[in-house]
């Protein structure tokens, strides 16, 4: 009896035997896993000298054992290589001939794999079904399918019986190609929102965990089985569905009209010709305006209040948390709607930008809606990514100095995010900006919006004392390029999305009557 060796993985299987004389038989056999070197191709088997065994091979091929003679004849035409044994004073000739399809490709471009039980119960075959976006075909009854007790399998797989294989064919074949559609976005969702990596499927065990001893705060089910899902739709905000930015559609109800102006403070009032006090005066005259949050992160006392100016809405001014950069994100139970449009104390905007800016973003309230556009690139030379403000035709960020988004990001920066990446920002007082877009992307996979581009926003930030030496000090630019690394390395991936568009008001440069225009305050920036 001879032994073969060789490193590649279990395998079951049933093929034909070769026999000295050329005649063929079936024959079943199993083989056992050893851990050997790479080089090597036999497996541990029993065969006889004048019988073969096929096995896979880990570099795509299969491995064959004959007599030389019969070897070298049978198989001149195939492309194998192959070693020569001695077995009991025997030459065989053991042939590692090459498959001719590669396994990753195949199953990238199937509709449907079949995933029939393992040794045991289940199969890593389901995960790698998921990861390829083909739809699993399960055919192992009993099996517990992964996280069911959340995830509503049948959204995302096709559950057969095994004991009735041969109507597996015509079960698939009378699926509608819409349904196979969304069996196909269903299981891309599945595997990026819970099984993607090791982190997120230890997370998902310990928010399931938590949901059982909470009952009366968990997740609801659509929430587990809808984008975002349930890691990033988290239950201490709110158990209402309607109050998260992610089920307006689903849900048919639409977000709150108005909207709270958050303005971070960081230099002392001293004038009353100073830009936050005309951008307080702009905002307030806003038809969508609620309220206006002052938040005073300057080192300096707080003004008095006959030193603001009077307005037609609340203007609430609150002292920053530590002074640090992160407390402009943090859920103040001041802000009651759902909109939250985030400015910095220079930032310059008329009130029908505000009032366009709005109007854009209750058409996209899941992301962030904003003026100020950046974009991020992959520095080939330095092997890491870049940061970039010059004007191109694409972005990928929207900066939080004058843009519109959820309430909701606020609760996840200051709970979802770790306290590392906010301690990074606070030490630098820089990129928190990013730090929210990295956050937003990262729920919703998709990019910002960018409303009518400011002609005037870069160089009036840039003129104004307060920010000006923040703005030329080239340490700035330095730091934002280390915190898109840093922030891509803890999301595992880079979550920005770019893109080109950009909306316009109506009749924005029109040769038409400014008193015609919607926005008529716009174009004579």
């Amino acid at each position: 009896m001879l032994k073969l060796f060789s490193s590649h993985t279990n395998c079951q299987n049933t093929e034909k035997q070769h026999t000295s004389n050329g005649n063929t038989q079936t024959g079943a056999y199993t083989h056992t896993h050893t851990h050997t070197e790479p080089a090597v191709w036999w497996k541990q088997v029993s065969l006889s000298s004048n019988k073969t065994h096929l096995t896979s091979n880990s570099d795509g091929g299969c491995v064959s054992c004959l007599p030389c003679d019969y070897t070298q004849k049978a198989f001149k035409a195939r492309r194998c290589k192959y070693r020569v044994k001695s077995v009991n004073s025997s030459r065989l000739c053991c042939l590692l001939c090459l498959c001719r399809y590669d396994y990753k490709e195949m199953l990238h471009n199937s509709t449907f794999c079949l995933v029939p039980r393992g040794r045991r119960l289940g199969s890593f075959r389901f995960l790698e079904a998921l990861q390829a976006a083909c739809v699993p075909v399960m055919l192992s009854n009993g099996w517990e399918l992964p996280f069911s007790e959340i995830i509503d399998w049948n959204t995302a797989a096709v559950i057969g019986d095994e004991r009735l294989l041969l109507q597996i064919p015509t079960t698939v074949r009378s699926i509608h190609q819409d349904k196979i559609l969304s069996l196909r976005q269903q299981t891309q969702f599945l595997w990026e929102a819970y099984f993607s990596s090791v982190e997120k499927i230890v997370l998902s065990t310990l928010e399931i965990i938590q949901d059982r001893v909470l009952e009366h705060s968990s997740r609801s089910s659509l929430m587990w089985n809808s984008h975002p899902g349930g890691l990033f739709a988290l239950p201490q905000y709110s158990g209402y569905l309607g109050d998260f930015p992610f089920y307006y559609a689903t849900l048919g109800i639409k977000p709150y009209p108005k909207f709270t102006a958050v303005i971070h403070a960081v230099s002392p009032l001293v004038s009353q010709s100073q830009p936050i006090l005309k951008l307080l005066v702009a905002v307030a005259k806003s038809q969508y305006c609620a309220q206006i949050i002052v938040l005073w992160n300057c080192d300096k006392p707080l003004p008095a209040k006959h030193r603001w100016p009077a307005t037609s809405v609340p203007v609430i001014v609150i002292e920053g948390e530590n002074k640090v950069m992160s407390s402009r994100f943090l859920p103040y139970e001041t802000i009651v709607t759902d909109a939250v449009l985030s400015l910095d104390e220079d930032t310059v905007l008329s009130t029908t930008e505000v009032d366009f800016a709005f109007t854009v973003w209750q058409s996209f309230p899941e992301r962030i809606v904003g003026y100020p556009a950046r974009s991020h690139f992959w520095d080939s030379n330095k092997e890491r990514w870049g940061y970039t403000s010059k004007w191109t035709n694409d972005y990928s960020m929207v900066l939080t100095g004058a843009a519109i988004y959820h309430r909701y990001y606020h609760h996840l920066y200051t709970n979802y995010l770790p306290t590392s990446l906010k301690s990074m920002v606070d030490q630098l007082a820089n990129c928190e900006d990013i730090l929210m877009n990295f956050l937003v992307s990262a729920v919703t996979k998709l990019p910002p919006i960018k409303v009518t581009q400011k002609k005037q926003y870069k160089e009036t930030m840039m003129g104004q004392s307060s920010r000006a030496s923040r703005w030329a000090d080239p340490d700035h630019f330095a730091q934002r390029q280390t915190c898109m690394n840093k922030f891509t390395s803890w999301f595992g991936a880079m979550p920005l999305v770019h893109s080109q568009m950009r909306l316009d008001p109506v009749l924005f440069k029109d040769q038409v009557s400014i008193l015609r225009k919607k926005y008529r305050d716009i174009e004579r920036l």
